[in-house]
């Protein structure tokens, strides 16, 4: 097997060279059904929050909305080679939670400052919709009722019970 070294100027190049030949068969306009079942298969990568407390910044304004995308390999890499997360590994999960979360209200540059300055309850709220939406796949939770102690799941992407 050959190595070669990949730079953004050589990529396009590379994809053209080692890409599948394609028969006329291929290059036929697709049957009707295959777009639907595209559809059917598309991968959901964006999640939306609500946070239980909400992040306060510096005008005051409350966000407590927000949307956090899957990580990828290099979202989990990338805080280990962080200085801050060297001198302190608890710092981890606020520079991983930095990377993925792509919106908090009306603030769309979401970096670690905002993430130090969020409630511990709203730490520990994005710490598990993390691990669930990239573990699991999805975002309910199974609870139990503490007066009839029945079970079921509950949306943690959604609003507070009661609301809609």
């Amino acid at each position: 097997m050959r190595r070669r070294t990949v730079t953004a100027g050589n990529l396009e190049e590379i994809l053209q060279a080692t890409a599948p030949a394609t028969t006329p068969a291929q290059t036929a306009a697709p049957s009707a059904a295959a777009p639907t079942q595209r559809e059917e298969h598309t991968l959901r990568t964006e999640f939306e929050f609500e946070l239980p407390r909400g992040y306060v910044d510096e005008a005051g304004t409350v966000h407590r909305h927000g949307s956090m995308r899957l990580a990828t390999a290099r979202d989990e890499l990338r805080p280990q080679i962080d200085l801050r997360v060297k001198e302190n590994p608890a710092y981890l999960s606020v520079v991983l939670l930095s990377q993925v979360i792509t919106r908090l209200g009306t603030v769309t540059d979401v970096h670690a400052g905002v993430v130090e300055r969020m409630y511990a309850t709203d730490v520990a709220f994005l710490q598990d919709f993390y691990r669930r939406v990239n573990s699991e796949g999805h975002t309910r939770a199974a609870v139990t009722c503490p007066h009839c102690e029945g079970g079921f799941e509950v949306d943690l992407s959604g609003g507070r019970l009661g609301e809609s």
